[in-house]
């Protein structure tokens, strides 16, 4: 549910990510990024000269995962190696262009893997990894459009070649750089997800019989995505949501920072994805069948900024009472929404999701006259002769038909009404509860393919984002 960008780009970023590639592309004044890099730091500092202000001097791996866990995240994936080349952890030699070797000389990915392991083993460990590199000699031979391998000239002199610092010569990029590092990650730091971008000219087939069967050995599960090249578990649209269910398993990502992936200096605090944003994305994606990664850009010292750390914090206490309707759950077949609701399932029970507080519909304190009260009730039944007809609201099929007081059950003030105009799997004696709330059951109505769930607004008030009914079977 986590993913995290961390490499050179939150040193040079400010206007907006600053990669190596982008002030190349196209290296003259129409590009603003060419103009800031140019204005900020001047023509002769190019992109590896951002190696040494790479210090990881706040970076707490304990902290980043009991974060991670405290925000709901049943896994995470952590960026690797960028397009950029750099990488975060061991890379042996294959190459020194990493985090071992250069700038804080630090293995940051097998910190976190053993903080993970030791704090929160159950959390499941993924390694983001770029398949190809944008100015590699090595992938020279191999690259494809905005890939094309080899040197870079500078972005300001372009009779001058930038450095391609930590590069070892002689290299076979293909089997001795990418496939040497997925093993890498896969037995020495036992990465469970395998999360490749890109995609381009690879040698996943070698890697991933041999993973596989390793995994199966160690009785362990683990799961590649779409971009690897080959034997996708999962597909990864970038920033995208589906109007329906999709069937093949998926997983959407995006940036707690709408602008950028990696930490931006530029983004105020209040333009972060807030936490109901973040919940409304989450709820959405899984009752279709996808996962929810949202990444987060950690400054150059490894900080998680406070902004950042606060939407992550509401939305694991959201999680920590409603995570009933969203862990382990699956898509419901006769459709994911209606209007501002989403359902999830799973064999013992039904979720209703609201993005909207149920409004309080009961302000006459009871009587059936002609009022607000009756305005609600009064709902058109397609399955009925007689449009006009009320919606019955005693007695109620769920729970007891007698309030508190034991008198029978009738709405009054402080009460709402969610109704949910599609089928549920519903019989008499299931109970409906609102997750987060006082934990008692909820009277309910099922009539002509509606469901009609009476809600104490206090009841309402105790959550905060989303309500998420839970419709448990007897």
């Amino acid at each position: 549910m986590v993913s995290v960008r961390w490499n050179l780009t939150p040193i040079s970023a400010a206007a907006n990510t600053i990669d190596s590639w982008w002030i190349h592309n196209p290296a003259q004044p129409s590009n603003i990024l060419w103009n800031y890099h140019r204005n900020t730091y001047g023509e002769n500092v190019v992109y590896d000269d951002f190696i040494t202000g790479f210090s990881g001097a706040k970076f707490n791996a304990s902290q980043w995962i009991n974060l991670f866990h405290d925000a709901g995240a049943k896994y995470f994936v952590i960026v690797t190696k960028h397009h950029d080349g750099f990488a975060l952890f061991d890379t042996e030699d294959t190459t020194h262009r990493s985090s071992v070797h250069l700038g804080p000389k630090r293995d940051f990915l097998g910190e976190l893997m053993s903080a993970a392991k030791e704090e929160h083993p159950d959390m499941k460990r993924g390694t983001y990894y770029s398949m190809p590199e944008w100015f590699n000699p090595a992938f020279k031979k191999y690259g494809f459009g905005n890939w094309p391998g080899g040197l870079a000239r500078n972005a300001y002199n372009a009779s001058k070649w930038e450095p391609y610092t930590g590069y070892i010569e002689g290299k076979d990029y293909l089997r001795d750089i990418q496939e040497a590092h997925m093993k890498i990650l896969a037995e020495k730091y036992e990465t469970d997800i395998m999360w490749c971008d890109i995609g381009g000219p690879n040698r996943t087939i070698e890697f991933a019989s041999q993973w596989y069967n390793d995994a199966i050995k160690q009785n362990r599960q683990v799961a590649m995505n779409n971009r690897c090249g080959v034997a996708p578990d999962f597909d990864t649209p970038e920033y995208a949501r589906f109007s329906s269910i999709q069937t093949k398993a998926w997983e959407t990502n995006e940036g707690i920072d709408p602008y950028s992936y990696g930490y931006n200096r530029q983004t105020r605090d209040e333009d972060y994805r807030s936490a109901e944003a973040i919940i409304h994305s989450l709820v959405d994606i899984v009752s279709k069948n996808g996962n929810y990664l949202l990444n987060l850009g950690p400054t150059g010292e490894g900080e998680i900024i406070p902004a950042m750390v606060e939407r992550l914090m509401e939305v694991g206490h959201w999680l920590s009472h409603s995570g009933e309707c969203i862990y382990n759950t699956t898509y419901s077949f006769p459709g994911a929404e209606e209007k501002n609701l989403r359902f999830t399932t799973t064999p013992e029970a039904f979720c209703i999701i609201s993005f909207s507080k149920p409004q309080e519909a009961f302000t006459d304190g009871g009587a059936a006259g002609p009022s607000s009260h009756d305005e609600v009730l009064q709902v058109q039944d397609p399955h009925s002769h007689d449009q006009q007809a009320p919606w019955e609201i005693y007695p109620v099929d769920g729970g007891s038909e007698e309030d508190d007081q034991g008198d029978p059950f009738k709405p009054r003030r402080g009460h709402a009404l969610l109704v949910v105009e599609r089928p549920v799997p519903i019989l008499p004696r299931d109970d409906i509860y609102l997750l987060g709330g006082s934990g008692k059951p909820l009277k309910w109505k099922f009539k002509g393919n509606r469901l009609g769930i009476f809600v104490p607004t206090q009841e309402l008030d105790r959550v905060s984002h989303a309500w998420a009914f839970k419709v448990e079977y007897a």
